[in-house]
């Protein structure tokens, strides 16, 4: 039997990055839960923000595109909100307030944000040279 693919694999030019704030509270619920994964809402419940789910309790399938890992948690975002964000880098930071999502931060006081930034022309061109980011099973 073959090791299943890689999703893992270092990007010449990163989708999505973590601040160090976001990436301590990540690793805080880790230790709380296991394995985490993130899934950046595309409008319901606490606008776009990025949620943080438990590895495995929010499914993601075909229509979702993995952006990357933060602190080695898979952070994925539905293929057509993708298309309006894939010339966007994503910094994933925390920020103190209730969001009203079902992520796992919010009993904490505080809520993770998406920060963004439009990619330069030079860093589009080497994600095209990349091809397309993989998608969910």
């Amino acid at each position: 039997m073959s090791a299943p693919p890689n999703h893992e694999r270092a990007a010449v030019v990163p989708r999505v990055l973590v601040t160090e704030a976001a990436a301590s509270l990540i690793r805080q619920l880790r230790a709380d839960h296991g394995l985490l994964m993130f899934h950046q809402s595309g409008g319901c419940c606490d606008g776009s923000a990025p949620m943080c789910f438990p590895l495995g309790e929010f499914r993601v399938g075909g229509q979702d595109v993995l952006l990357g890992h933060i602190e080695g948690c898979p952070f994925y975002m539905s293929a057509s909100q993708f298309e309006l964000w894939k010339h966007t880098e994503l910094t994933i930071d925390v920020v103190k307030g209730r969001g009203a999502g079902f992520s796992l931060e919010a009993p904490e006081g505080v809520r993770f944000l998406t920060r963004s930034r439009v990619f330069t022309t030079e860093e589009v061109d080497a994600l095209d040279a990349e091809g397309a980011p993989p998608r969910g099973a």
